[in-house]
């Protein structure tokens, strides 16, 4: 399993995220980007329980409960399988969310202790009319002795809960990225079954 392409934008659209440093005051954002600073300070306090970086079972638990609910896991799926989801059963569908959804916990809360330094996101601003369902959250991500990075979080608004379907790094969809290498997968393994059957060995 190719899992460069998720490591590569995922932690890093993750971890920035979820850094504890904002230029805004949360007063000053609006609903989809209070989700990303609500989640840094529950983070925080994470961080600074006794133990709780080196226990790797209660990490990907605090990943899979803390900031998976704000991931619109069933979407981004479907988009990242594109054309294959259509053409899928609603038992693979099922199997495929859970499967993606343990790869991305897993890769993850893998390098979760390592990543975060001190840095700082500045929201850039949104117009967001009361009717829009959709969004994007754009944010220029500042740490010291490295050039800023543009991160984009497309959102949708589902069951009045903003979620996150695809981010962006310095504009690389992590959709688009993993797209590529599931269609890749399928053509390996000759069908979307088998590549299903392959991530579920992979993450139990």
């Amino acid at each position: 399993m190719k899992t460069q392409t998720f490591s590569t934008y995922l932690i890093l659209g993750f971890i920035l995220l979820f850094s504890h440093n904002s230029r805004a005051a949360a007063e000053e954002l609006q609903a989809p980007q209070r989700i990303i600073d609500d989640t840094s300070k529950i983070l925080l306090a994470k961080l600074k329980e006794p133990g709780f970086i080196d226990n790797k079972a209660e990490i990907r638990m605090f990943v899979d409960k803390a900031i998976f609910p704000y991931v619109d896991t069933v979407r981004m799926s479907a988009l990242v399988l594109g054309k294959h989801w259509r053409k899928a059963s609603k038992e693979q569908k099922k199997r495929f969310i859970a499967a993606f959804k343990s790869l991305l916990v897993n890769t993850y809360s893998a390098t979760f202790t390592e990543q975060f330094n001190d840095w700082t996101i500045q929201y850039l601003p949104l117009k967001l009319k009361p009717s829009d369902k959709t969004t994007v959250v754009k944010t220029i991500v500042s740490q010291t002795g490295k050039a800023d990075a543009k991160i984009d979080y497309s959102m949708v608004l589902r069951n009045e809960q903003w979620k996150i379907k695809d981010l962006k790094v310095e504009g690389i969809s992590l959709v688009i990225g993993n797209r590529d290498v599931f269609n890749q997968m399928i053509r390996q393994y000759g069908s979307l079954e088998a590549v299903i059957v392959e991530l579920e060995a992979k993450n139990s």
